[in-house]
This record gives C-alpha cells, structure tokens and sequence, in this order.
C-alpha cells in the first residue's frame, strides 16, 4: 500500500510540473500573441497617418517620370531614392554598381493596316523592349494571325514567310488570378517575334497584355535568344481595341496589308546602380532579411505601379521602424533594384554579391504587383516553414489581409534563391484585377495610386518583417 500512495503522488507531483509548465507556455504564448497584436497595430496605424511613401513616389514619378533602365531618369531616380534613405538615419546606404542593357524607343512609332490601296487605318502601337527598329521607310507586307505560339506552330514556313505575324491571343478573362492569365498569354510576346523570325517573318505584332478594351499599347521585353542578329525583326504591341478591329477585318479580308515603322536600337550596357540601405540587427546582425521592389521601369508611364510603388513600400518599411523605435534584432535590408524589365541585372548583381561577401540571407520579401489593396502574401518556404508562416495568418485578419499563400516570391529575389535553398522568399498579393489595365502603359501614372492602399501595403510589409524578425526563420 505505501509503494502505491508512493506511486501516486510522484505521477500526481509529474502530473502538477508538467500542468504548471503547460499553463507557463500557454500564458506566454498568449502573451507573445498580445504583443505582436500591439505592435502590428502600431505598425498599421503609423504607416497610415504617414505621407512618406505617397510623397517619394509622387516625385519619382512626376518630377523623374519613366525610368527605362540605362537612362537619364533612371540614374535621376539613383541619386534620389539614395539621397531619401540617407535623410532616414540608417545605418548603412550604398549605391551598389551593376552594369544594365541600354535600350532605346526613338521617336514615337506608326502602325496602320490597309485594306485597298490608299484606304488605311491607323492603330496605336509600340515598340516592345528590346526590338529592332524597322527600315527608315518602315516595313508594309501582308499579315497573318495566330493565336499564341501554338498557332505559329501549326503554320508552315512558306505561310509566313515574307509577312507579318500578328499574335492575338487574349488574356484568360476566365481565370481570377491575373498573373495566370498573364503568364498563360505572355510567351507569344517575349518569345513570339524570334520564332516568327525563323519562319521567314519580316515583323511581328503582339496583341497588348491587357484585360481591358482600350487603346493603350502595352510594351514589355521581347527575347531573341541564340538568333542571330542578322535574323532578328522588328517587333511592336498594338491595343487590345486595335487588335480586335485588326482580327475582324482580317476574316473579311485577308488581303489586308499592316504597316509598321519604329526606330528603336539597343546600345550595349552602361552602369547603374542598385539602391541599399539598411538598418542593423542588434542580436543577430549577420542574418539579413530583404525587402524591395525594382526602381526601372518602362518609358511609356511613369512607373507608378511597376513598380515605383514596391521600392516606396520597401523604404517606407525601414522609416516605419525608425519612426516607431524599433530596433531589430535581425538586419533589415531595403534594396531597389535596377533592371528588372529587360535584363535583371539588377537582382543578379546583388545575388552575386551576397555570394562573393559570404552573406546569410534568410528571407527576402518583393512588392512588385502594383499599389492595389493588399489581400496577402505569397511564399516559396519548406514545410516547416510554412507551417510557421501560416500561424501569422490570424494576426492580419483585421485589416483583411490574411490570404497567405504557398508559392510566391518576386523577379529581384529570384535569384538569392540557389545559394540559399533554406531561405524563405515572399511576395505582397494587393489585389490584381485593375493591374493589367496599367501594366508597361502610358497610364501608369500616379494619379492611378490610391494613397490609402499603398500605405496598407507597406504596413502590411512592415508587420511580415517584424514577426520575421522576431522569431527568426524555421531551418
């Protein structure tokens, strides 16, 4: 009988340890919950009584305007954003040298097609980054239409040799995700005029990447690959007004003739830089934490939200924290990138050198879906990781941006991602069905920002990076 009682109360002693140690962890974990809570929304209502942001993208883009890798306004907004983290105190900003394409549109391009002689229609059109111009006389042949790549794929070479390639497939309307819908219809522009060149084309129209019916041409990078250059043809986007009109009269009569002349050239590399600034962690200063955006953007806007937008959020994180005293205890690294839309140059370089310096980089964070209210974030992480990330979800439930996703990530931090096959890479999810409408257009321009949706998506940033932050990332 004593060996039993003896039993029992050493399981009843076991029992109360283990309930006290129980209840310790629950209370601080509910503890640890309250304080993230405080401080994200600390965090919120700061970003949203600010101007910071709003007032450095009004000015990259209606005092520099279109920042096209290798220009004047590109160097312009260099010195600018350089010039800004340095009014923020932090503890280190850099302008970091990488070499980028120079590309160059030229004087403003001209397209029409021809039914009959002399009865032409004009169409706005532009060159895509990257093309060739055309003859100084421009180029005037008969036109064939495919839709996609698929479609110049079941056209023989003497189908097309000598004419000019229109691409004409539309954006998926059918697919809620707009990036799906714009990657499912991108290839016939980035890869669309080389394989018509190898057809025997002379030219190549694409129809422009837009859900919207409007008259704004859409530019964006076009890749010749391993062609050579002596093969290489002009190629250039028309609106997605101009595109349906073009395919109509095309069924009436396929005898319609496009013209097209742009004098657009590419002009070899030149120096640029790619923007850091960055404040120091206080516990583990060696592991680096990245967030930012791409500073270039295409000539025909102004860049407000591709991606002018993303490297103001990305400031916008490291005032947030200095306004609101908070020291790291991870490194906090703000980057702007240069060159992310014709080359990446820009997020290569600073892969490279993060290699080269044997840097620890554990996350990265990119902002480069436009200025939109933000919904969530997308995440590339293991499964661990995850499951980590996930838990957070919860916490930003209140300002409805708790959609947390599996798969994400951006094009400047792609490429971190090889040397660090541990590191968590994230991407901010504002919402994407107005995005494409100003995507590489002449109307994306600032008054198409709406200031309360962009602050949202720097609080929201800052609130990924602080929970990061505090409790470091899962190996």
């Amino acid at each position: 009988i004593t060996t039993m009682i003896r039993h029992i109360a050493t399981h009843l002693r076991l029992a109360l340890i283990i309930g006290i140690a129980s209840a310790a962890f629950y209370y601080a974990q509910a503890q640890s919950v309250e304080q993230d809570q405080r401080m994200i929304e600390r965090i919120f209502v700061q970003s949203l009584s600010d101007d910071s942001a709003y007032d450095w993208l009004r000015y990259l883009t209606q005092n520099i305007g279109g920042r096209l890798s290798g220009s004047v306004q590109a160097e312009q907004a260099v010195a600018y954003t350089y010039e800004q983290l340095k009014s923020l105190k932090l503890d280190r900003v850099e302008k970091q040298p990488v070499m980028v394409p120079k590309w160059v549109r030229g004087p403003k391009e001209y397209a029409y097609f021809e039914t009959e002689p002399g009865k032409t229609t004009n169409v706005p059109v532009c060159a895509l980054g990257g093309s060739i111009a055309t003859p100084g006389l421009g180029i005037k042949a008969d036109v064939i239409e495919v839709k996609g790549l698929s479609g110049l794929a079941e056209l023989s070479d003497e189908q097309v040799k000598g004419k000019i390639v229109f691409f004409n497939e539309p954006m998926d309307p059918k697919l809620i995700e707009t990036f799906s819908a714009y990657g499912k219809a991108g290839s016939q522009r980035t890869s669309g005029p080389a394989a018509a060149a190898r057809k025997g084309a002379v030219a190549v129209i694409v129809r422009s990447l837009n859900l919207a019916l409007d008259d704004y041409p859409h530019t964006g990078v076009t890749q010749y690959g391993d062609l050579p250059k002596k093969q290489w043809i002009p190629a250039a986007a028309i609106s997605t007004n101009a595109a349906e009109l073009l395919s109509s009269v095309l069924q009436l009569n396929p005898k319609t003739k496009f013209y097209l002349k742009q004098a657009s050239e590419n002009r070899g590399e030149v120096l640029s830089h790619n923007v850091i600034g960055e404040i120091k962690g206080s516990e583990f200063p060696d592991e680096i934490i990245t967030i930012g955006g791409h500073l270039d953007s295409w000539d025909l806007g102004s860049g407000a939200h591709d991606d002018g937008a993303g490297c103001v959020q990305s400031m916008g994180v490291l005032a947030l924290f200095k306004q609101l005293g908070y020291q790291p205890k991870r490194t906090i690294r703000a980057v702007m990138f240069m060159n992310e839309e014709n080359g990446l140059k820009g997020g290569m370089e600073y892969a490279a050198q993060a290699v080269k310096k044997g840097e620890k980089h554990v996350m990265a964070l990119e902002s480069d879906a436009g200025g939109f209210t933000p919904r969530g974030f997308g995440f590339t992480a293991q499964d661990t990781q995850w499951a980590q990330i996930k838990s957070w979800s919860s916490l930003f439930e209140p300002y409805l941006i708790d959609s947390f996703k599996r798969g994400g990530g951006g094009a400047d931090i792609g490429p971190l991602a090889p040397h660090y096959p541990k590191m968590v890479l994230a991407g901010l999810k504002p919402d994407s069905q107005r995005y494409f409408v100003h995507h590489h257009a002449a109307n994306d321009t600032f008054e198409h920002i709406n200031k309360r949706e962009l602050d949202l998506g720097t609080a929201a940033m800052a609130s990924l990076i602080y929970l990061f932050d505090q409790y470091g990332v899962q190996p």
